[in-house]
Parts: structure tokens; sequence; C-alpha cells
């Protein structure tokens, strides 16, 4: 089932084009995904964050990992020089929201973590709600340049992350979570915690209710920038 990107809808139609996966314990999360083959071009899906948090919103969710691309520190800079709030810095606006910067753990992935922090920086951005996480591209302690960025970013953000390569999940992405590596598993564990603990350090142990946006009245069409979400 697709949601309409045209006409308000109800929690029930949000549920219903989620995917459910199951993990261990009898425990499962939802997955609003295209199902297409990662050699797919992308969709063409609305670029507003706010857009996202509504669509979280409309779901019921308590807590929504919000899968992104966009080159962070390409983003502040033209922001900066059109006058206008780039994108980066709408995700940091969110209720209760810790952006979480992913970087390959080779000395050109951390290269372009450490010029994004520093944008990040010069911007006013919330650095140190954020979490690094480091992504390793294979079998092996990461490199030495790779473990020195690790060492410096420390003091300035909330926590990094370091996540180890799993051939299953290359091979067949998330489909069977009992594929998962048991340091696959810690690894993320491992971020789950820090993003929690970065939430409860900047508003508190007990997060408040998030603000709830409106529904549109079922009498009219949704707004452009909210184009698949009501």
């Amino acid at each position: 089932m697709s949601l309409p990107p045209d006409q308000p809808m109800t929690r029930h139609q949000v549920w219903a084009a989620a995917s459910r996966c199951r993990a261990a314990e009898g425990r499962s999360w939802q997955v609003l995904t295209d199902h297409q083959d990662w050699g797919s071009p992308p969709l063409v899906l609305p670029g507003a964050p706010a857009a996202w948090y509504q669509l979280a919103a409309a779901g019921g969710w308590q807590a929504v990992v919000a899968d992104t691309c966009h080159a962070m520190a390409h983003d502040i800079v033209t922001a900066r020089c059109e006058g206008r709030s780039g994108l980066t810095a709408e995700w940091c606006s969110l209720p209760f929201s810790v952006p979480v910067l992913c970087a390959a753990a080779t000395g050109a992935g951390v290269h372009a973590l450490q010029t994004s922090v520093q944008a990040a920086t010069a911007e006013g951005l919330p650095l140190r709600r954020m979490v690094v996480a480091l992504v390793a591209i294979g079998d092996g302690r990461p490199p030495p340049a790779v473990r020195a960025a690790a060492t410096m970013l420390q003091p300035y953000v909330s926590a990094v992350v370091h996540v180890p390569y799993d051939s299953g999940i290359r091979t067949h992405g998330m489909r069977d979570a009992d594929r998962l590596k048991p340091r696959s598993v810690e690894a993320a564990s491992e971020l789950a915690r820090a993003v929690l603990a970065s939430a409860h350090g900047t508003w508190g142990a007990v997060l408040p209710p998030a603000p709830v946006p409106a529904e549109f009245p079922t009498a009219l069409p949704a707004r452009p920038d909210f184009e698949g979400v009501a």
C-alpha cells in the first residue's frame, strides 16, 4: 500500500503502508520503505524535514529514525550564502531531534566529517547534541587517521560510535535481523543508547510529550510542501 501524495490520510493508512520487521523476543518495528533494489533511482520525496516530522506524528510512533542523505557541509555553506535555512538546520530544529552524522571509517570519510563539523560549529548548530557514527567499510582495525579523528571529535559531540563491517548487511540488507552479527547488534544498541543519552542530556531524563501538528481538514487538499503527509 502506498501513501496518497495529494490527500489527507488516517493513522491506519500510515500503519498499513509500513512494513513490520520482526526481532528477537517477539519485538518488532515498522519501516516505511519503497522496497526497491539498492541500485534503483531514488524516489521523488518531500524535502522539508517538517513533512517527515508530521508523518511520524501521524503514525503515532514514540521514536522515529529518519534515514536521510545530503552533503552537510555543502548544505550549510550554500544556505548561508543564499540567506536561508538549510536542510541540516531544519532537521536540527525539529522537536527532540538528535542528529547522527554518518561517515565512512576511512581517511577521506573522516576528512569530510571534520569539514562538516567545522561548518556546523561556524553556523551555531547544536554540535554537542550530535552523535557521530563511523562506519567500517571492511574488516580489520580502523586506520590511524580514523582513530585520531574519533579522539579529536569526542570533546565536541555527544558521542562517537564505531559501527563494524557486516557482510550480511551488504548482501541481504536488513530483511532478516537474525543474520546480523553479534558485534553489529551491539553497535546498534550502543548507537541507540548514545542517541537516547543525548536526548536526555538536552531535554531531561523523562522527555516531555512532543507537539503534534494539526491534521488537515478532510475537505482541504494537502499543502505542496507537505506532499504525501497529512
